[in-house]
């Protein structure tokens, strides 16, 4: 049994998930995708799909980064 690095539950079915140089033992998705998904820099949000990336950083949605001033987002093409 492993530990969960997020909430602490005991769990005969955790896993490890690595990126770049974190990693982490988990006992969910939920718990993974809290510890480890990229925020939103608009609304602090966890990026868990695509979002959209700037050199000004990463947005979950076109609507934050219009609004923190990215040109040429959009939600549908």
């Amino acid at each position: 049994m492993a530990i969960c690095d997020t909430c602490g539950n005991d769990y005969d079915k955790a896993f490890t998930i690595s990126k770049g140089g974190q990693s982490g033992t988990f006992d969910s998705f939920e718990c993974a995708i809290h510890a480890m998904a990229p925020v939103c820099n608009h609304c602090g949000c966890r990026i868990v799909g695509h979002g959209i990336e700037s050199g000004e950083g990463m947005y979950c949605c076109a609507h934050c980064a219009r609004h923190a001033g990215q040109t040429g987002a959009a939600d549908r093409v």
